[in-house]
């Protein structure tokens, strides 16, 4: 079955590269350019998700598992993340999509994430990991709907139901995507709601995939990067999250081409390679340091409400907030 996960990431790689979704842009415009098309995109595929996970984890198609909280790494490790997505001129799934449309830069950033990435969780930098693992909180769940021991939720430390708590996340996320003006209408193959819903109906389909492998979770992009770099130096077998990387660059290719749009470009400077190395290399370390990247933490896992995921998502944003305003928000 791990070829599904090339499969889910065509379709992934499709919707990102249509809808020209890059978190690194959400979270910057918001500060810099006072618009919020992206953040609204990205308000209402939370919303959406978190009742859609739930409907597959109370079937029983699925069992969510929400990611460990780790206070320090989720706080050191999203800072980090935050301020090398901006140097990086992407998120995540931002430079691995358009890895796939031909930018170069994007190439560079991507096999600099992949690389700190492998080395934080497997190589030079892992006893800092270690060693951060001894202060990492999971709690047992009766709850069939949750794994047997997961990060903590919302709804397990208030203790109450997921469903009201999703359906106040839900109207919540609502508000602010159809209740706050919007400045702009960004010029895109897929408008944002249509990418919110088709994300929504991805990710529990992609959750039940990669379960059927043995990895009982959903989208993802810092594990797959991972996957490959172990899968060329190390001769390890290719995992689903490894083929949903390759499948995404490969869906947002056929997109781009099919759209047009597919261009080998370069930077007019070249010293821009050098920032997005080190934009890569923060995003690596930050991503595994912080359990998860701006896919596996903010667009999976805070559906889920878990704890991890929210902290880690919020200094995600505070860490982009902070290189975007030295970056761009000083020249105001």
């Amino acid at each position: 079955m791990v070829w599904t996960g090339l499969l889910i990431g065509v379709l992934f790689g499709v919707i990102l590269q249509r809808g020209r979704i890059c978190f690194n842009s959400a979270f910057r415009d918001v500060l810099i350019f006072k618009d919020n098309y992206l953040m609204r995109l990205a308000a209402l595929t939370l919303g959406l998700e978190s009742i859609t996970l739930l409907i597959f984890a109370q079937a029983g198609i699925i069992t969510l598992n929400p990611k460990p909280l780790n206070w320090i790494g989720n706080i050191v490790g999203g800072f980090i993340f935050g301020i090398g997505m901006v140097l990086a001129g992407g998120c995540a799934s931002g430079v691995t999509y358009r890895t796939g449309e031909g930018m170069t830069t994007a190439w560079f950033a991507a096999l600099a994430y992949a690389l700190t990435a492998h080395a934080t969780k497997n190589g030079l930098f892992s006893g800092w990991i270690k060693w951060l693992n001894k202060y990492t909180v999971t709690v047992s769940n009766t709850n069939p709907i949750y794994a047997p021991k997961t990060g903590p939720t919302i709804a397990t430390v208030l203790g109450i139901s997921p469903w009201i708590a999703s359906i106040i996340f839900l109207a919540l996320m609502l508000w602010y995507a159809f209740g706050v003006k919007n400045k702009s209408q960004r010029p895109s193959k897929l408008n944002w709601i249509a990418a919110s819903i088709l994300i929504a109906i991805l990710a529990p389909i992609a959750w039940w995939a990669s379960a059927s492998t043995g990895r009982n979770y959903g989208l993802g992009i810092t594990g797959g990067w991972i996957n490959l770099v172990s899968v060329y130096a190390n001769n390890a077998p290719l995992n689903w999250e490894g083929a949903e990387i390759l499948g995404i660059i490969i869906g947002a290719a056929i997109s781009a081409i099919a759209g047009k749009e597919f261009k080998l470009r370069m930077p007019k400077n070249p010293k821009t390679y050098a920032q997005v190395l080190l934009g890569g290399f923060l995003m690596g370390f930050g991503a595994v340091t912080a359990g998860g990247c701006n896919i596996g933490h903010f667009l999976t896992g805070v559906p889920t409400l878990a704890i991890s995921s929210i902290v880690a998502s919020i200094f995600f944003i505070l860490g982009n907030w902070t290189m975007a305003w030295f970056l761009f928000g000083r020249q105001k």
